[in-house]
């Protein structure tokens, strides 16, 4: 009997996801249904893996393309060019740092989502599994109350009664109402099988979503701090955090296209099962539970008796007929047999105590029950499951196309860097205010190309020794202002020569627009010596 669903509408994604191509490994087309048991299915979701694994070689190969053209083709580093190259990387790692943050939320999104719809599944397997639990809990004390308490009371009762034949007669008829009852639970299906089946299915479920939870919040970490340790590279303009981050982009290029492959494949097959779970379920069911039972439960209509609606009728009729016969034992036989009335008072708490569990027994084996654990399941899988699963598709996408043009963006940081060096590398290194050589000087003190102001002022007295001193006048020699001036590494101003002999520092110092290169200790040898100069061209001038 085929009936419309109300109840479970599956979402219009799962249909989208099931009319995705299913290709086995030899190229052949499969048929769409959900059959994880068969090995062409299982090719065709193994296929879409191998579709992302080619993505992922398509993107490393555009990847070593773009390598081999810019180590190739390396262009001439002028001033023109470095800019708009700079700002080229610059807004690079912006755009990679903004598509990492987006794709990070999203990720986050759909783990929670996924996380929400798996929880949601084993919760209703456990309610299940509980449900059935309790009615295989009530069939077995039931059917052993009858079994063994019933029995041993009536056996007592019979050799109390063996001098009334109608009692003894009332007392087989109980026995007989007791055998019908136990023949009428042992009709019930045996839900041992199918609870232990959805105890098993809840719990590898659940751990596996533990560890694909946990998985997706590392890598969804670790995407966040290569973005982050990248940027910081890019802006102290350190090449080994560069290239440790350029590697470590590699990795979860890898790990990204992966994820999109298991994403994806997972995706489609939970969409196949969602467009037709009756069917597949009916077909895990058979030849544990009739299909009736199956129907009844799946779609729980009002137009579908209840299968244990007989059992369950006779089994109220059986226990309603021995509890009369007990009240008439009891009323009658008691003032005759009054060692009988303990006998009768367990019989009748027994068959109290069974309608009781008939009452909770038809309460479980009501469809309503297993059919909203049923229902929630499915909302769980495909609605909150297939979405999120569908937001880290779009993850990996989106954390691959970041990664992608943060590894185009590194190698040209890496090759401004390069050329900043080679830069450095070009300035004179014995010019004692270059920042480079000062910095080597520090390292190595004994670097024999740094005169020292002592060196100059010693062979500046041997150069006076050897030839005699000149007149003194207002203007010294243009030679003795070049040699001074070479010393400080400025230019010689011919209007400032004058200030020279009277022992100030050349004005080029408080001139130059750019801070004063000059240390305290450099400016009072320098005080020194013109001093020193100036005293001995006075006495030479007197002689």
């Amino acid at each position: 009997m085929s009936l419309t669903r109300v109840d479970y509408i599956a979402p219009w994604w799962t249909y989208w996801l099931h009319n995705f191509p299913h290709i086995n490994l030899r190229f052949q087309p499969i048929d769409k249904s959900f059959q994880p048991e068969d090995e062409n299915y299982q090719q065709s979701l193994i296929f879409l893996g191998c579709v992302a694994a080619a993505g992922l070689g398509l993107n490393l190969l555009c990847l070593a393309v773009y390598l081999s053209f810019l180590c190739c083709c390396r262009k001439d580093e002028e001033e023109e060019t470095k800019k708009p190259n700079s700002c080229c990387v610059t807004w690079s790692a912006v755009t990679a740092g903004l598509i990492t943050c987006i794709s990070v939320g999203v990720g986050f999104y759909g783990n929670s989502e996924t996380n929400d719809g798996v929880y949601q599944l084993t919760y209703s397997l456990y309610n299940a599994n509980h449900t059935l639990g309790g009615v295989d809990s009530l069939v077995t004390g039931t059917m052993g109350n009858m079994r063994t308490g019933l029995h041993q009371h009536l056996a007592r009762l019979d050799e109390i009664f063996a001098t009334r034949g109608d009692y003894v007669q009332t007392l087989q008829f109980m026995q007989q109402m007791a055998d019908n009852v136990i023949k009428q639970l042992l009709g019930l299906p045996d839900w041992d099988e199918a609870k232990v089946d959805l105890a098993t299915v809840a719990d590898q479920t659940a751990n596996i979503e533990y560890y694909r939870w946990l998985t997706y919040l590392l890598l969804l970490i670790l995407d966040l701090v290569i973005c982050l340790l990248a940027c910081l590279g890019l802006a102290k303009q350190s090449r080994w955090l560069l290239t440790t981050m350029m590697v470590f982009g590699v990795l979860t290029l890898i790990l990204s296209w992966t994820s999109l492959g298991a994403d994806l494949a997972a995706a489609v097959g939970t969409s196949d099962f969602c467009v037709s779970p009756d069917k597949y379920v009916m077909g895990q069911t058979k030849g544990i539970i009739t299909a009736d039972i199956v129907h009844y439960y799946i779609y729980c209509n009002q137009t579908l008796s209840n299968p244990f609606q007989q059992p369950l009728t006779i089994f109220q009729r059986s226990l309603t007929t021995m509890q009369i016969q007990i009240q008439g034992l009891l009323q009658f036989a008691v003032p005759l047999f009054p060692t009988a009335e303990r006998d009768l008072l367990g019989i009748q708490h027994l068959l109290n105590s069974s309608e009781a569990s008939l009452h909770q027994l038809t309460a479980l084996l009501d469809c309503r029950g297993l059919n909203k654990d049923y229902l929630d399941a499915m909302v769980g899988v495909c609605y909150d499951g297939v979405e999120g699963v569908l937001y880290l598709c779009l993850f990996s996408i989106l954390a691959a196309c970041a990664f992608t043009v943060m590894l185009c963006a590194i190698p040209r940081a890496l090759r401004q860097i390069a050329s900043r060096e080679r830069d450095y590398d070009d300035i004179d290194e014995e010019d004692p205010f270059n920042p480079r050589a000062r910095r080597i000087g520090s390292q190595n003190p004994n670097h024999a190309n740094m005169h020292s102001f002592c060196s100059y002022s010693s062979s500046m007295g041997s150069q006076n020794s050897l030839h005699p001193p000149a007149p003194a006048v207002s203007n010294p020699p243009m030679s003795e202002y070049m040699n001074q001036t070479a010393l400080f590494g400025g230019n010689p101003r011919y209007e400032n020569v004058p200030l020279i002999g009277r022992g100030s520092p050349p004005p080029s110092i408080y001139s130059q627009p750019y801070r004063n290169p000059y240390s305290p200790t450099m400016r009072a040898t320098y005080l020194s010596m013109t001093e020193e100069q100036s005293r001995h061209f006075g006495s030479d001038f007197q002689a």
